[in-house]
C-alpha cells in the first residue's frame, strides 16, 4: 500500500525539495503553499502531515493544533529554521510526531518518515501530554544538535527517572539540570545544587544525608542534609565523578528505596526526591579504572549527552548575541571577519570560555563594532583565515570605520550612531583616511 505524504510550506522551492526527496523513496507527496488551503481538504486520506513552522497566514503550530482537532491519530512532522527548546516542548505537547531542523538532507528526512511510519504501524502510542515551558532556563541555538537534545529533555522532563548529564567542561550541564526541574511538575518544588568536587570527601556525606547530634566533634545538635530538604523535589549533584567509592555505595541505596539514614542515627528516613548528577569524565572509563560503580551508573534511567560547543558552531552567532546581552553591551556586532575567527576556534572551554572571549573583549576594546585585532590574541595569532596584519592604532581606527560604514551601507548617520561619534567627526575621518566606497 502507497504512503501518501502531504507536505505543507509557504516556500515553493521546498515543497519541490521534499517531494523530490520523499518520491524517490518510494512515498506519494502531494504540497501546499499554505496551511488554510491544506486544512479545506480532507486530510485523512494522507498517512503523513509535514508542516512548516513559521507561515504567513497560520504558523505550523497553530496549523497543528486544528489538525489534531480534525484528524486526533494523523501523525505531523514540523520543520524549522528556527528551533528553540519553547517551540519544541510546545510542538510535542501539541502531539507533534518528531520535529526537524532545517537545513537537512534527504536522507535525514527519509530516514525521519521511515521511523514515524514503523511507529504508526506498530501502533505505538505517539507522544502527548508534555509541560508548558513557562520559566525553563533558556537554551540558545536551533542547530539540529541542538533540537535533538530539545526533544531528549522535553521526552524526560516530567518524569521521575533519575538522569545522568554528561559533557565537557562549560557545555551547560547545570542549565540542563535546572531545565529538567523547571518543565517538570516538581517546578514549584526545591532545587538544590550540590558541588560534589568542591566539598571534602569527610563533609560531603553529612551534608547529602545529614546527622545526629553526637555524630562527631562539633555536632551540638541534630542536621538534616541536603537530599531530606529537596523533598518532592530535584537534588542535582554535580561532578559525582569526585564522589569516593564509599558514599556512591550510599547513594545508590538511596536511590533504590529512597531510606536516609543521617550520620551517627539509627533512625531511617524516607525522601521522594528525583536525583540529577553531571559529569565531565568519560563515565564509562571511570569505571573500567574502578573510580565509579557500575551499579550506581545503573541507577540512573537516562543518560543525557551535552554536545560540545565546536559540534554546532552554526549556532555561534545567535549565542554571541544572547551573551553580548546578557554582558550588558546590546548593540554591539560582531564584524564578519571577527566571527570567521570565532568560527575556526574550537573551544575547548564550550560556552563559557565564549563568555569568557567576549567579556575580555569588551573590556579592553569598548568599540560597538568588534574587529579581529579587538579579539584576544590566541585568535590573532593562529589565524586559520587570511586577514590584513595587525595595525597601528591609526591603522586599526581606519578599519573600524570602514567596516562600520559596509556595515551600514555607506549611511553616515548611522555609521556614526554605531562607532558613538558625531557626523563631522565622522566626515574628517573619511576624508583624513581617504576612505572610498568601494575600498
Amino acid at each position: 500500500m502507497t504512503v501518501r505524504i502531504l507536505v505543507i510550506d509557504d516556500d515553493a522551492i521546498a515543497c519541490e525539495f521534499l517531494q523530490e526527496a520523499l518520491s524517490r523513496a518510494g512515498y506519494e507527496v502531494d504540497a501546499f503553499t499554505s496551511a488554510k488551503k491544506a486544512l479545506r481538504e480532507n486530510l485523512s486520506v494522507y498517512d503523513l502531515l509535514m508542516s512548516d513552522i513559521r507561515m504567513p497566514d497560520i504558523d505550523g503550530l497553530q496549523f497543528l493544533r486544528q489538525v489534531h482537532e480534525k484528524w486526533p491519530e494523523l501523525p505531523v512532522i514540523l520543520m524549522t529554521a528556527y528551533g528553540s527548546l519553547e517551540t519544541t516542548m510546545e510542538a510535542l505537547r501539541l502531539g507533534a510526531w518528531d520535529y526537524i531542523s532545517k537545513p537537512f538532507s534527504p536522507d535525514q528526512i527519509r530516514a525521519m518518515v521511515k521511523k514515524v511510519m514503523e511507529v504508526r504501524e506498530l501502533q505505538q502510542r505517539r507522544m502527548r501530554g508534555q509541560p508548558e515551558a513557562s520559566g525553563a532556563p533558556e537554551f540558545i541555538g536551533s542547530s539540529a544538535t541542538m533540537v535533538d537534545l530539545y526533544k531528549q529533555l522535553a521526552r524526560v522532563a516530567d518524569s521521575s527517572a533519575s538522569v545522568l548529564i554528561e559533557g565537557e567542561s562549560g557545555t551547560g550541564k547545570e542549565l540542563t539540570a535546572r531545565s529538567l526541574h523547571q518543565l517538570s511538575t516538581r517546578r514549584d518544588k526545591p532545587f538544590v545544587v550540590v558541588h560534589c568536587g568542591a566539598i571534602p570527601e569527610t563533609l560531603l556525606e553529612s551534608e547529602l544525608f545529614g546527622y545526629e547530634r553526637g555524630a562527631f566533634t562539633g555536632a551540638d545538635r541534630s542536621h538534616h542534609g541536603l537530599i531530606e530538604s529537596a523533598q518532592e523535589g530535584t537534588i542535582f549533584l554535580d561532578e559525582i565523578s569526585e564522589m569516593s567509592s564509599g558514599l556512591q555505595a550510599k547513594l545508590l541505596r538511596f536511590m533504590q528505596d529512597g531510606e536516609i539514614r543521617r550520620l551517627g542515627g539509627h533512625e531511617v528516613r524516607h525522601a521522594a526526591v528525583r536525583v540529577v548528577a553531571a559529569a565531565n569524565r568519560d563515565i564509562d572509563e571511570e569505571i573500567k579504572r574502578d573510580k565509579f560503580r557500575a551499579d550506581l551508573l545503573y541507577r540512573f534511567v537516562v543518560r543525557l549527552h551535552i554536545p560540545p560547543l565546536r559540534e554546532h558552531k552554526e549556532d555561534l552567532p545567535l549565542l554571541v548575541e544572547s551573551l553580548l546581552k546578557k554582558l550588558g553591551y546590546a548593540n554591539v556586532r560582531m564584524s564578519d571577519e571577527a566571527m570567521e575567527l570565532l568560527m575556526a576556534y574550537d573551544w575547548p572551554g564550550n560556552v563559557r570560555e565564549l563568555q569568557n572571549v567576549l567579556q575580555q573583549t569588551m573590556l579592553l576594546s569598548p568599540f560597538l563594532l568588534i574587529l579581529p585585532d579587538n579579539l584576544p590574541e590566541r585568535f590573532r595569532l593562529k589565524r586559520d583565515v587570511p586577514l590584513p596584519q595587525l595595525m597601528p592604532l591609526e591603522g586599526a581606527e581606519r578599519e573600524q570605520i570602514l567596516q562600520s560604514l559596509k556595515t551600514t551601507s555607506w549611511n553616515q548617520s548611522r555609521t556614526a550612531q554605531l562607532l558613538g561619534i558625531d557626523r563631522k567627526t565622522l566626515r574628517s575621518k573619511i576624508q583624513r583616511y581617504g576612505l572610498l566606497k568601494d575600498g
